[in-house]
């Protein structure tokens, strides 16, 4: 069975492409590296390159090569019009979910924490 935090940031993996693709274009390994910067969202290339494969079907977003004075061409994603709308679509259903997500939650506090709140 696949770890919860994996199945979670699944969900949560193709709004993130989007966003990071949003303020410039980006070469495939360099949004490897930003969502492993961000822990929860961290996710191998095994994950990310079919992410943006997806994507580039889907016409959310573009991709040309380009040289690279650093080795082998790159190939650069920036996103469409339709996936700047998909950004913006997606945007306001996830903000939907957490502020549902909040709610339900409310401030839980796990019967079983000791005083640093991790768990026995």
């Amino acid at each position: 069975m696949e770890d919860r935090q994996t199945q979670l940031r699944k969900g949560a993996l193709e709004l993130a492409v989007l966003a990071i693709l949003s303020d410039d274009e980006r070469y495939g390994a360099e949004i490897v590296d930003v969502l492993a910067s961000l822990p929860g969202l961290d996710a191998g290339a095994g994950t990310v390159y079919p992410v943006l494969a997806r994507l580039n079907r889907a016409k959310l977003v573009e991709a040309s090569w380009r040289e690279s004075p650093y080795g082998p061409p790159r190939k650069y994603y920036r996103l469409s019009r339709a996936g700047d709308a998909e950004l913006d679509h997606q945007t306001a259903a996830w903000r939907q979910v957490v502020r549902a997500m909040d709610r339900v939650l409310g401030p839980r506090v796990r019967r079983d924490a000791g005083p640093s709140g991790e768990g026995s």
